[in-house]
């Protein structure tokens, strides 16, 4: 099949897909989600995404219809039905179905997925970043279905002919619109801790165990933005991307001053994907 859409055990082409209007993500955004992308018909890093799906929905007091096994087995069996060797694959829950009003409805969740080929850019070609203040709520470790800012970030960064928009709350760094920032400075990585005001990014953690793997020193512990502005490199990372490197931040050259280490860094990263998804 060119894609695949499923709804509560129902399965078809996205667009042949049909959805209950009194959904409650219609209405309220009330769910969670995560994602990946296959290569080779294989799920990346699944049981790290399927973990983080289901500790999103415990925060949110969201009982997931199926357990971890099930959704690993529906996951992997929906990236085989798909033609392309190449896909992303996106899950999400919501609370239920049922007439509109704020309190929870005593209903079963509702559980999606949608599986669309899917090409991986060249993490080698450095980006372009934009930047605003992060004025989301206090729960981004959530992975809510409410991405509101992070839309109106993305087409911000759209408008100025940019990949990213980082968010800083005051001159602290957090993340950016879909992806998680790091900077080299001296030989060493800096990232944001896994705390309420980030999502713990899968990407960003096998970026830290690159780095250490690779005795890069890491230190987690947050950033100002003007430590970004001037450290060696600025590394934006997803589970889509692994490791790229950035060349401007609001219009003005950044980074570029270890080359040769983002290079190892990145090769550690691809080789171990492509070991995982069986294309080495």
């Amino acid at each position: 099949m060119e894609n695949l859409g499923y709804y509560n055990g129902i399965f078809g082409l996205i667009e042949e897909m049909v959805i209950p209007m009194n959904d409650r993500v219609h209405f309220f955004g009330d769910g969670v989600y995560d994602a990946t992308f296959s290569a080779n018909h294989v799920v990346y890093l699944i049981e790290e995404h399927i973990d983080r799906f289901f500790n999103s929905a415990e925060q949110i007091k969201i009982t997931i219809p199926h357990t971890k096994a099930e959704v690993k087995a529906i996951l992997e069996e929906m990236a085989a039905m798909v033609e392309a060797e190449e896909s992303f694959v996106y899950w999400q829950v919501t609370r239920g179905t049922a007439p509109r009003n704020h309190a929870f409805p005593d209903t079963k969740a509702n559980f999606w997925i949608t599986v669309t080929p899917f090409e991986l850019r060249n993490i080698k070609e450095r980006m372009a970043l934009t930047a605003m203040e992060d004025t989301r709520h206090l729960h981004c470790n959530i992975k809510t279905l409410n991405l509101l800012p992070s839309v109106m970030a993305s087409q911000k960064a759209s408008e100025e002919e940019c990949q990213e928009t980082v968010f800083y709350r005051g001159d602290i760094v957090t993340e950016c619109a879909h992806s998680n920032v790091s900077i080299l400075k001296d030989g060493m990585l800096k990232t944001h801790p896994n705390d309420r005001y980030i999502l713990p990014g899968i990407a960003k953690s096998h970026l830290i165990m690159a780095c250490k793997a690779l005795k890069i020193p890491v230190d987690e512990t947050a950033f100002t933005m003007s430590e970004m502005e001037a450290a060696d490199e600025i590394i934006v990372t997803s589970s889509s991307n692994f490791c790229s490197a950035v060349k401007t931040l609001k219009g003005r050259p950044v980074g570029g001053k270890a080359p040769k280490l983002i290079e190892v860094i990145q090769d550690y990263l691809v080789a171990e994907f492509r070991v995982y998804c069986g294309l080495e």
